[in-house]
């Protein structure tokens, strides 16, 4: 399982989350505490929002604990929205086009979790991306895929939370008739640079962990772990549900 978190609120120095916290997500590459793989040293990424529609965007193969460029880069690159990630891999290989954040066009996101019987499934679903975006799939990752299943519905018309809805709906029921009995896990983030849309889901009901949590006066973070190694200020999302955030503040409602 991988680790990310995501902020929304005036611009910050990338550091004050990514790296300085006591259990900042740097540290989470070495050590987590709440997922089933203690290491996410697969590779990391970030992805920030500033001046310009599109993202920049950083991403590598080696851990982020051992990355003196991601703390160069973190301690001088100030964004009002940004993502981070650390990767454990589950069954594809580690490349940089497998690590998150994915982009496509002014969006962002972000995976923690698997389909089940990915192998089986994989064909199936990306004869299902029209040819824009399977021409853009870069790497071999289930949610590189989930991601641009997405983006073709909200292209389609559909708002960022019924799209979400309706691909893992199509997923769920492509795996049953496969006969899969592995889960199908999704915890993830999705940004147009100006929201963040969160969201927190798995078929046998034991999904990633998620937290929300008030950033000073500042702005929100979503994370997979507190960042500070309590839990005090950390509300864990329920199962079930996706969290738009936006300058008019939080909003909760269920997802499937």
């Amino acid at each position: 399982m991988c680790r990310f978190l995501a902020y929304l609120g005036d611009a910050i120095f990338l550091e004050e989350l990514v790296c300085a916290p006591r259990h900042s997500l740097v540290r989470q590459s070495l050590r987590a505490d709440e997922a089933k793989a203690v290491t996410n040293g697969d590779g990391f990424g970030i992805g920030w929002y500033g001046e310009r529609n599109s993202p920049g965007i950083y991403r590598e193969v080696m851990p982020a604990w051992s990355d003196e460029n991601l703390l160069a880069l973190c301690s001088n690159v100030r964004s009002p929205l940004f993502f981070a990630h650390v990767r454990a891999a589950t069954g594809t290989g580690i490349s940089r086009q497998n690590c998150h954040p994915f982009h496509y066009g002014p969006y962002l996101f972000m995976h923690n979790g698997q389909i089940g019987g990915y192998g089986q499934l994989r064909r199936t679903m990306e004869a299902r991306l029209p040819d824009h975006l399977f021409e853009h799939r870069r790497g071999a990752t289930d949610s590189e895929l989930l991601f641009l299943m997405i983006i073709n519905r909200m292209e389609m018309g559909e708002p960022v939370a019924q799209a979400v809805g309706q691909v893992l709906n199509e997923t769920l029921a492509m795996m049953q008739v496969l006969h899969i009995e592995q889960p199908l896990r999704f915890s993830a983030a999705l940004a147009n640079g100006k929201d963040i849309h969160a969201f927190r889901f798995a078929s046998d009901r034991r999904a990633p962990t998620l937290y929300l949590h008030r950033y000073a006066a500042q702005g929100e973070v979503i994370a997979s772990e507190p960042l500070e190694g309590d839990h005090d200020g950390w509300e864990l999302i329920p199962q079930g549900t996706v969290i738009h955030l936006s300058a008019q503040g939080r909003r909760a409602e269920a997802l499937v």
